[in-house]
């Protein structure tokens, strides 16, 4: 326990004591992971989400059955029953593997039991009458199944006897059992959706690169001294990403649940904190807390150990815990803060064995570089439902995941649209890039900085939900803490947006009418289907088609007349953003390819072209760029920069020698 073993290989090693049992397990990491990057992210989409670890939303429990010998009798039913007639068209290999063959994985199970448009209406339909919880069973067996047992699997399976009748909690070689489930939104009530996950899954390894302020540089890849893995095909730059921060400025929006989120809680009992918007406790305070003994235990000891301290302390004195947020007019603020140290720097053993590993697998020598390019760019949409209180429009057309084009990716970009969110006083565009008030130069110059990175290194843009998915459905930070879980899951080729769209894993936004007005919805570019989330969220749930209704994936049909809103919403924010690059003559600033696109976003059109025009979006290509004028003319003034700046460096320090009185220091 503690120690991980590196291969030479960069594959690590190590032994973890099961959330909840005494059972100890050995987890296998590989050497390279994906770096998930997050530019321009409005104001509550997810930036922080996304490097922290998901285990703090991991919840924990038995395995339970209703009557053990019918339920397991199913499972055997379930088990040896023959699958090879599932598929609908008959070119479909025919599939002659066991459910607890070695030759089939648990994921594997995982897709033969559940519904797709693959399968016959008459399988599907049998599919459908299998209780979940069967399934659940089905799964436990084939992630312990050994093949040594043979037929004789059931022997190894049982529960205990309570007073003369059978229990309801699984063992398994008189070992309790437990199942894993995680947090993906709320139903209109409030209460959690909850969704059972694999037997297999043991959350992502993080290291946190990122938050709020990163500098970056774009590389060509035939000059790397080392190598640059998992980029885009056929990319011919890459983005090298680092932090600028030392602390971070954090909401932990889920810390109110006491005991939820372990990391914060552990941090707020380390000294030197600064704090924000939260309620100053007093020792009186801290011991009605410890005598509320069913709320006190549920934090978790640092938090506990914080109270207690708070507890004996002299009169005068005051503290501040996780579930307690500064009260504002009588109601607990939305937007509490503390300053987190980074957590690399708090806890610098993992990312020094993140390195070991990556230096072993590349075979670099110690004195080389470990360079972690981007691979994945994954931005946050916050999305809301109406307001009229407050005078916020609906913007809730935003499915879990879309996949944007260049074109519309920079829209978003440059719009910067937020809905309500509990950073900001309301809801609108925060400018281009977000952060505007951190940078005095005109937004523009960061806007062609960002889109000459993102053609040459082929990035793709894929933009996740905060917030909620349609008007009523609510998920918070959900979707951003799970989307790497499922991202590190997929392979090169997968995570490639041809691939997804040719496979039907991406289906196109089309523009549509709704009381006689047209819905430019096309912006919004292609989002994911049922098919993605069965096969990529089945890398993570036991029921993968469940976590995401339909009414999800497809927000209109939740409100047209709210869906209809929401894209008066986002075309008209995007028309009025572009039209102040015409005002403060930002426009002419702007590089060809982001000047056609601020007119069409101001206009519809650009010299007679529109946004689905082939000879507007060939102004996108690498080719376009590459063999351009004004990207020639870049080159050279960035080298008349360069080679300024390092003449006066020389003369500088050409000075500094001269001068008699620096002897010793020259």
């Amino acid at each position: 326990p503690g120690k991980v073993y590196i291969r030479p290989s960069g594959y690590k090693v190590h032994m973890e004591l099961i959330p909840g049992t005494r059972t100890w397990r050995l987890v296998g990491t590989v050497a390279e992971g994906i770096f998930c990057h997050k530019p321009c992210t409005v104001s509550g989409g997810g930036k922080s989400e996304i490097s922290k670890p998901i285990s703090d939303a991991i919840l924990h429990g038995p395995v339970f059955v209703a009557h053990f010998q019918k339920d397991f009798d199913r499972v055997q039913e379930l088990i040896n029953r023959d699958y090879g007639n599932r598929y609908k068209k008959a070119t479909k290999t025919a599939d002659s593997r066991s459910v607890l063959s070695s030759e089939r994985s648990l994921g594997s199970v995982i897709k033969l039991l559940t519904p797709s448009k693959d399968y016959t209406s008459a399988y599907n339909d049998y599919l459908v009458t299998i209780p979940q919880y069967i399934k659940e069973l089905v799964y436990v067996v084939k992630r312990f199944y050994k093949p040594e047992w043979g037929d004789r699997w059931r022997e190894h399976f049982g529960v205990d006897i309570i007073n003369g009748v059978p229990g309801n909690e699984l063992k398994l070689d008189n070992r309790k059992l437990l199942a894993q489930c995680l947090r993906v939104g709320y139903d209109t009530q409030g209460a959690w959706r909850v969704f059972g996950l694999r037997k297999d899954f043991v959350p992502a390894a993080k290291i946190q690169m990122e938050d709020d302020i990163s500098a970056s540089v774009v590389v060509p890849v035939a000059s790397s001294p080392t190598p640059l893995p998992n980029l885009p095909a056929g990319a011919a730059s890459a983005k090298i990403v680092e932090n600028c921060e030392t602390r971070l400025f954090q909401r932990p929006d889920d810390a109110i649940h006491r005991g939820y989120d372990r990391q914060t809680e552990a941090e707020f009992g380390q000294p030197g904190n600064f704090f924000s918007n939260y309620e100053p406790l007093t020792p009186a305070d801290a011991r009605n807390l410890m005598e509320d003994s069913i709320g006190f235990i549920r934090y978790t000891e640092p938090m506990q150990r914080v109270i207690e301290k708070a507890a004996s302390a002299p009169e005068g004195t005051f503290f501040v815990a996780t579930s307690h947020p500064r009260l504002v007019e009588k109601k607990p603020s939305k937007n509490p803060r503390y300053l987190q140290l980074r957590p690399d720097l708090a806890n610098p053993r993992s990312k020094h064995i993140a390195q070991a590993g990556l230096r072993l697998h590349r075979r670099l020598t110690q004195g080389q570089p470990v360079v972690t390019p981007v691979t994945a760019v994954l931005p946050g949409r916050r999305n809301n439902g109406p307001d009229s209180d407050a005078g916020i429009r609906s913007l809730a057309v935003y499915g879990p995941i879309h996949y944007m084009e260049l074109p519309e990716l920079f829209m978003e970009f440059i719009c910067s649209m937020t809905g309500k969110s509990p950073s900001t006083t309301g809801a609108g565009s925060e400018g281009a890039l977000t952060k505007g008030p951190f940078n005095a130069l005109h937004p523009i110059i960061d806007l062609n900085a960002a889109l000459v990175s993102n053609i040459l290194t082929g990035h793709t843009g894929f933009i996740t939900s905060a917030g909620c998915v349609g008007p009523s459905a609510r998920m918070d930070h959900d979707i951003s803490l799970l989307v790497p879980e499922v991202w590190c899951r997929m392979s090169a080729i997968e995570r490639e947006p041809k691939y997804l769209i040719e496979n039907g894993f991406l289906a196109p936004c089309e523009d549509m009418e709704f009381n006689g007005q047209k819905l430019a919805f096309s912006r919004l570019g292609w989002r994911i289907t049922p098919r993605f989330v069965q096969a990529f969220f089945g890398r993570v749930f036991n029921h993968p088609h469940v976590v995401f209704e339909e009414s999800m994936l497809r927000p209109e049909l939740q409100s047209m007349e709210l869906f209809a809103e929401g894209m008066d919403n986002v075309v008209s924010t995007q028309r009025r953003v572009a039209e102040a690059y015409f005002q403060d003559d930002g426009v002419k600033l702007a590089c060809p390819p982001l000047k056609a696109l601020l007119h069409v976003m101001r206009d519809g059109s650009y010299e007679g072209r529109g946004l689905k025009d082939p000879a507007f979006r060939a102004l996108f290509t690498p080719e376009s760029v590459l063999n351009s004028d004004w990207y020639k003319a870049r080159l050279e003034a960035r080298h008349r920069v360069e080679t300024r700046y390092w003449a006066q460096r020389i003369q500088h320090l050409e000075s500094f020698l001269k001068r008699e009185s620096h002897t010793d220091e020259a």
